[in-house]
């Protein structure tokens, strides 16, 4: 008999996926914390120890993450930025706000299709004639936490112009 997982075994929340897939947001200065994993080739090598990094500032302001959101911005095959939304002011991070037009679509698999769907998202895109001016990758879990859920959701969220 499978042993079931316990609140440790679990870090990371179960994601929700219906309200992310094929949705426009309009973000007001949305507030976000910044910084950077070290990326060998573009797989992460850092990730977990930054996260437990941003999270502990989080704690520490006693603020939230509004639905766990983290974007991750892949600038070059040996970085990765970070953008955790919070919301109110982190001391001792960098912050920023993102206000604009943002769409979101929902894939679910392994990472290697990655590529695939980035191609499919510029397509969806172009379908519905937004001009892509930033596009971001939100993994929704951790690796290990995707296993235990059975499902390893990534949604593509850009912020867009209307053509």
């Amino acid at each position: 008999m499978a042993q079931q997982p316990t609140e440790n075994d679990i870090c990371c929340p179960k994601f929700e996926p219906t309200p992310w897939d094929e949705k426009v947001f309009t973000w007001e200065n949305k507030k976000f914390i910044k910084d950077s994993v070290f990326t060998l080739f573009y797989m992460p090598v850092n990730f977990g120890s930054i996260m437990r990094k941003m999270n502990k500032k989080v704690e520490d302001a006693q603020a939230k993450i509004p639905d766990w959101l983290c974007l991750s911005d892949h600038t070059s095959a040996w970085n990765m930025d970070l953008y955790l939304a919070v919301d109110k002011v982190i001391p001792n991070a960098t912050s920023l706000t993102m206000s604009g037009t943002y769409v979101t679509k929902l894939y679910e698999g392994p990472f290697r299709e990655t590529g695939n769907w980035s191609k499919n998202f510029e397509l969806w895109c172009k379908e519905r004639n937004y001009k892509l001016v930033k596009t971001y990758m939100w993994y929704t879990t951790c690796p290990k936490c995707a296993k235990k859920y059975g499902k390893n959701y990534v949604v593509l969220v850009a912020e867009i112009e209307k053509k």
